[in-house]
C-alpha cells in the first residue's frame, strides 16, 4: 500500500512538472513534504542515508562548480570563447552547433558532463546573442552531446562512478568497453541534429561579417585574474581525473576549488553567490527526497527483484532488460539515484551467472542509465543545470521542448547500444 501511494505521488508530481503550469520547485517541495508527512521517506535519515537519502555529493559538486564558473565569468573568458567559436564557424549556424557539440562531447568524459555544461552553456548564450540567433537549440544539442560523450569514461557521467565502484571497473575498462559505441552514437547524433534543428539554421551574413571583424582578445577584462582562475580550474580538473587514485569525491574537489578560487581572485563573495543557481539546487534537493520515498517503500527494489527472478539464468535477456529498462526508468527518476538503487540489484543478478558472463550486464546497465539521461528534461543533472542557466539568461526551455528531442535521441542511442552489446558480448 505504501509503495503504491509513494509511486502515485511521484507520478502526479512528474505529470505536473511536465505540464509546466506550476513552478517545478514548488511541485517537488510539496510532493517531498507530503511523502515525508505520510511516513513514505526514511524521516531524518533522508539527510544521512547514502542509499535512501539526498545525494549531497551531487549538490555540493554543483554548488562548487557554480561558484567557480561565476568567478571565471568575471574575466571575460566566456566572451573570448564565444567570439573565437563564432569566427571559426564563420557565422554558419550548423557549423557552429557541430563545433560546440564536439567541444562538449570531448570535454565531458574528463570534466564530467555537469561541469562541462556549466562551462559551455554561458559561452553558447553569448555567441548566439552576437549572431542574433536563439541559443535554445544549441543548448539542447549540447545537453544531449554531454550525456552521450560523458558515457565513455568512469568520471564522465555520475552513474558511471557508481557502477565502477560497485562492479570494481577501472577508468581503462570504461574506455575499452564504452568509448567505441559512444563515438558511433555521437557521429550519428551530429548528423541527426542537421534534421532535428533544421529550422534554426538561419544564416545572417551581416551579423557574420560583424563577428569576423571582432578581436577576441579584447574580451578579456583582467589577464591576471584569468591566469589565476585557469590554474585553479586546471587543478580542479586534475582532481576529477585522479578520482580513482586520490579517493576524494568530486564534490570535495569542487568545494576546495571554489574556496581556493575565492581566495586567490579576491572576488566578492556576495556577488559570486548571486551567480549560484539556487533554484536548480533546491529542485534537486526536493527530487532526491521524492526518489528516497520510492526507494524506502520498495518500489524500485520490486522492479529489480522481478528482474532477478525473470532473467537470472538468461544473460542476453538480462542485458536487454537492463539496457532498455534503465533507459526508460532513468529518464523518469533521474539516473543518479536510479543507478545507486539498482547497482546492488545488478550485482546480485551478476553473482548468479557463471564467471565471466556477468560483465556485459554492467555495460548494458551503464549504457542504459547514461543514454536514458537524455530522455526527459529532468533525467540527468546536466539537463536540469543547463535548463536552469538558460532560464537565468532569459532563454526558457520548456519540459516538452527538450523532451521531444531527447526522446528521439534516447530511442536511437539505446537501440544502437543494444546492437553493440549483442554483437560484442553475445555473438
Amino acid at each position: 500500500m505504501t509503495a503504491i501511494l509513494a509511486f502515485t505521488i511521484f507520478a502526479v508530481a512528474f505529470c505536473l512538472i511536465a505540464t509546466e503550469k506550476i513552478d517545478k520547485v514548488k511541485i517537488v517541495l510539496v510532493a517531498a513534504g507530503i511523502m515525508t508527512v505520510l511516513g513514505l521517506t526514511p524521516g531524518a535519515e533522508v539527510f544521512f542515508s547514502e542509499h535512501e537519502g539526498v545525494d549531497w555529493n551531487v549538490l555540493f559538486l554543483l554548488f562548487g562548480m557554480m561558484i567557480i564558473v561565476g568567478i571565471v565569468k568575471q574575466t571575460g573568458a566566456f566572451d573570448y570563447l564565444a567570439i573565437w567559436a563564432a569566427k571559426r564557424s564563420r557565422g554558419r549556424p550548423y557549423r557552429l552547433m557541430v563545433m560546440l557539440m564536439v567541444i562538449t562531447a570531448i570535454a565531458s568524459p574528463f570534466l564530467d558532463n555537469v561541469t562541462t555544461i556549466m562551462l559551455v552553456v554561458p559561452v553558447t548564450v553569448v555567441v548566439c546573442k552576437r549572431l542574433a540567433i536563439s541559443p535554445v537549440p544549441y543548448i539542447i544539442a549540447e545537453i544531449l552531446a554531454s550525456n552521450i560523450g560523458g558515457a565513455s569514461t568512469l568520471i564522465g557521467d555520475p552513474p558511471n562512478i557508481i557502477i565502477g565502484s560497485r562492479a570494481g571497473l577501472s577508468f581503462n575498462d570504461f574506455l575499452v568497453h564504452m568509448t567505441p559505441i559512444v563515438v558511433i552514437v555521437f557521429v550519428v547524433f551530429v548528423l541527426l541534429t542537421r534534421v532535428m534543428f533544421r529550422r534554426s539554421f538561419q544564416y545572417n551574413p551581416e551579423r557574420a561579417a560583424e563577428i569576423m571583424s571582432l578581436q577576441e582578445r579584447r574580451a578579456i577584462k583582467d589577464t591576471g585574474l584569468l591566469v589565476r582562475c585557469m590554474i585553479v580550474l586546471a587543478l580542479v580538473i586534475a582532481g576529477f581525473s585522479l578520482h580513482s587514485v586520490l579517493h576524494v569525491e568530486p564534490s570535495i574537489v569542487a568545494m576546495i576549488g571554489a574556496g581556493v578560487m575565492l581566495l586567490v581572485t579576491r572576488a566578492e563573495t556576495a556577488e559570486v553567490l548571486e551567480e549560484v543557481e539556487w533554484h536548480t539546487l533546491v529542485f534537486f534537493f526536493g527530487l532526491f527526497i521524492m526518489v528516497s520515498g520510492l526507494v524506502h517503500t520498495g518500489v524500485i527494489e520490486a522492479v529489480g527483484t522481478w528482474a532477478v527472478d525473470t532473467f537470472a539464468d538468461q544473460p542476453l535477456a538480462a542485458a536487454t532488460s537492463l539496457l532498455f529498462g534503465s533507459a526508460v526508468l532513468g529518464a523518469f527518476f533521474d539516473n543518479i539515484p536510479y543507478t545507486a538503487t539498482m547497482a546492488p540489484i545488478v550485482e546480485e543478478v551478476v553473482a548468479q551467472l557463471p564467471a565471466g558472463d556477468g560483465e556485459p550486464l554492467w555495460w548494458a546497465f551503464a549504457l542504459g542509465a547514461d543514454f536514458g539521461g537524455n530522455g526527459t528534461a529532468i533525467a540527468a543533472s546536466a539537463n536540469v543545470v543547463a535548463i536552469g542557466i538558460a532560464a537565468q539568461t532569459g532563454n526558457r526551455i520548456s519540459f516538452w521542448q527538450f523532451t521531444r528531442y531527447g526522446v528521439i535521441v534516447t530511442v536511437l542511442s539505446t537501440v544502437m547500444a543494444w546492437a553493440y552489446v549483442w554483437l560484442r558480448y553475445f555473438t
